[in-house]
């Protein structure tokens, strides 16, 4: 019933628009209607465009202002972090100067060269000068662009295997990640889904039957050495998903029937993140907005919400299904003493089976 009232009213609102606008077409019909723009409409749309650009202006400068320690320039955590951030620098530096001067040109000739009685528009039919320079420029640019950026992603991918990293297995499930180790013969046994058995709690398909497999570890939280190097092998159970780890600027799509691969050497523990400045503004900045949402919560005799405290995250980086949104994983970077104990603790494969 609300429904169908509320419908009823939008039409009536939506007849009432339309009996105003025709009230309005017949009140203009006897005056002065023309469809062609005089000086003054030009001279006022002259000015426009300048007050426009000047809008745009100040709201960049604004931005910059009060947002312009954007977070992917920032807190980077892998050896190559800084490079990615470097490249991201200069391609923003390049478009906000080519931004800035063709908003300028586009706005000011718009101004400059408004329409006006008497005066005769001057324009050349073909200019192959002209042409040729706004041609050759960004084809430079975006050209040299291409090149920096393809070789700073070969200078990534390529992880050399002589530096022995350590070989984790990514594994991507709606919703969810595990973690597979390589044990201490540093290599990931075969695996298939086909061979996954939850009755034996085999849950990623590994061959029972192959040596290497015994001595891998599954687990649900990702810990990896500081300045140790790491080449992650990746694979999908469901549907196409993206690891996707921003501190440590690494990304890459989990795609089934397929291994995919990452390699980064990660720079910053957890604990010495958590120290920095940055990170302490912004967990301060956080925990004061969980606060003043908890006491609605608590009014309402609900739960507070619980202080947040940094980790660095594995996340999902495309949309997989509907509880893509929480497809995440704690990754701790300690030091190696500390990844060593923790790696003791686990079970191994052939140790965690169901008989």
């Amino acid at each position: 019933m609300t429904a169908l009232l509320t419908i009823i009213v939008l039409v009536f609102i939506l007849v009432a628009i339309w009996q105003m606008v025709k009230i309005f077409d017949l009140a203009q019909a006897k005056g002065e209607n023309s469809a062609v723009a005089t000086d003054k409409d030009n001279t006022m749309n002259a000015y426009l465009m300048m007050g426009f650009l000047a809008f745009i202006y100040i709201i960049t400068i604004v931005c910059f202002v009060k947002w312009g320690d954007l977070p992917l320039m920032s807190n980077s955590a892998s050896a190559h972090g800084p490079i990615i951030d470097n490249l991201m620098v200069i391609s923003m530096v390049l478009i906000f100067f080519v931004q800035t001067v063709t908003q300028f040109l586009l706005h000011y000739f718009a101004f400059k060269y408004k329409g006006e009685k008497g005066k005769k528009a001057l324009f050349f039919a073909d200019n192959n000068k002209l042409e040729f320079i706004w041609t050759i420029i960004p084809v430079i640019v975006l050209a040299g662009l291409i090149i920096y950026g393809l070789s700073t992603w070969i200078n990534i991918t390529s992880v050399d295997e002589s530096d022995d990293p350590l070989v984790i297995e990514l594994y991507a499930q709606q919703f969810n990640w595990k973690a597979r180790y390589s044990g201490a013969d540093n290599t990931l046994g075969k695996a298939n889904v086909r061979l996954i058995d939850i009755d034996r709690a085999n849950i990623l398909g590994l061959d029972e039957a192959d040596p290497n497999a015994q001595d891998d570890i599954i687990t649900t939280e990702l810990h990896l050495p500081v300045g140790k190097a790491v080449l992650f092998k990746m694979r999908s159970q469901d549907v196409l998903h993206s690891a996707y780890m921003p501190h440590f600027r690494a990304q890459m799509n989990c795609v089934p029937g397929m291994i995919t691969q990452f390699g980064f050497t990660p720079t910053v523990t957890t604990a010495d993140m958590r120290q920095t400045q940055q990170m302490q503004e912004k967990v301060t900045n956080i925990n004061e907005i969980r606060v003043e949402k908890s006491k609605a919560l608590v009014a309402k005799g609900e739960e507070a919400l619980e202080r947040y405290e940094f980790d660095y995250l594995l996340l999902c980086n495309k949309i997989c299904g509907k509880s893509h949104y929480n497809m995440q994983m704690k990754i701790i970077v300690e030091t190696q003493e500390e990844y060593d104990a923790w790696i003791k603790e686990q079970k191994e494969f052939k140790n965690s089976l169901i008989n």
